[in-house]
């Protein structure tokens, strides 16, 4: 198992993990969890919203540099690890883990 397929698997077993979609700098997707619907509308959209806080950070301190994006609505909690050759996107249930 490559260790792309090591770390996909490790995360989307943990509690609450709806999907995984790994993209590169081109916008290929390289992996994914979820159906074909929601993988490309995860890939298209949320690469670009990193790069926009990307330069964000970079604008309000250029010795600084975004490592982790964390985006909560009231469905769903999405982290985005955005690296040099690829995106890491994760899709969770927030509310899991929590008393209701």
């Amino acid at each position: 198992m490559s260790e792309i397929e090591a770390t996909l698997t490790r995360v989307q077993n943990h509690k609450g993990v709806l999907g995984v979609v790994i993209v590169n700098n081109e916008g290929i997707i390289l992996r994914s969890t979820l159906d074909d619907v929601n993988t490309k509308n995860y890939a298209e959209l949320i690469p670009s919203l990193s790069n926009l806080a990307k330069n964000l950070v970079r604008d309000l301190d250029p010795q600084n540099d975004l490592e982790f994006l964390r985006i909560r609505s009231q469905k769903h909690e999405i982290m985005v690890a955005a690296r040099e050759e690829f995106t890491l996107i994760v899709i969770q249930d927030p509310l899991v883990g929590f008393a209701q």
